[in-house]
């Protein structure tokens, strides 16, 4: 997960229009390409939450007092990392754009065999 880390810093992470031809290009038509990113955003997301979890529970604390919490520089630097980082859809938009994603027809798959 880290080199997904490392790619997507040269991504901006604002939205801007898209040509629309340029998604229909790629696909076989618009509403394809959308689904495609979708679900590509959505395994993007699930991955970077396992892996935020996950650096986050380094600084977990077992205690049941509020006083105790103390503030965590490194856990505030980790959870400042996470927020810049540009969205799954943006992620997986300029994947596809960019031709880094490769899908197949499942239903062409088993005709096929």
């Amino acid at each position: 997960m880290s080199d997904l880390r490392n790619k997507v810093q040269g991504i901006n992470p604002d939205l801007k229009a898209q040509n629309i031809k340029s998604f229909a290009d790629k696909s076989a038509n618009i509403y394809e390409a959308i689904n495609i990113i979708a679900k590509r955003a959505r395994l993007l997301s699930t991955d970077l939450k396992i892996e935020l979890n996950g650096k986050l529970e380094e600084f977990a604390v077992n205690s049941d007092r509020i006083e105790e919490i103390l503030e965590n520089k490194e856990q505030i630097e980790i959870s400042k990392f996470y927020e810049r980082l540009p969205s799954p859809s943006v992620i997986a938009t300029d994947e596809f754009l960019n031709d880094q994603l490769e899908f197949r027809y499942r239903d062409m798959d088993n005709k096929e065999d």
